[in-house]
């Protein structure tokens, strides 16, 4: 079973910070569940 690579879904990278990772998760749970 392959793994997901939710930064990538998320289009950041695991070094960015908090705040981009956050506010790039918040978009995309905005964009899907509303």
């Amino acid at each position: 079973m392959e793994l997901k690579d939710y930064y990538a879904i998320m289009g950041v990278k695991p070094t960015d910070d908090l705040k981009t990772i956050k506010t790039a998760y918040r978009r995309l749970a905005r964009k899907y569940h509303s």
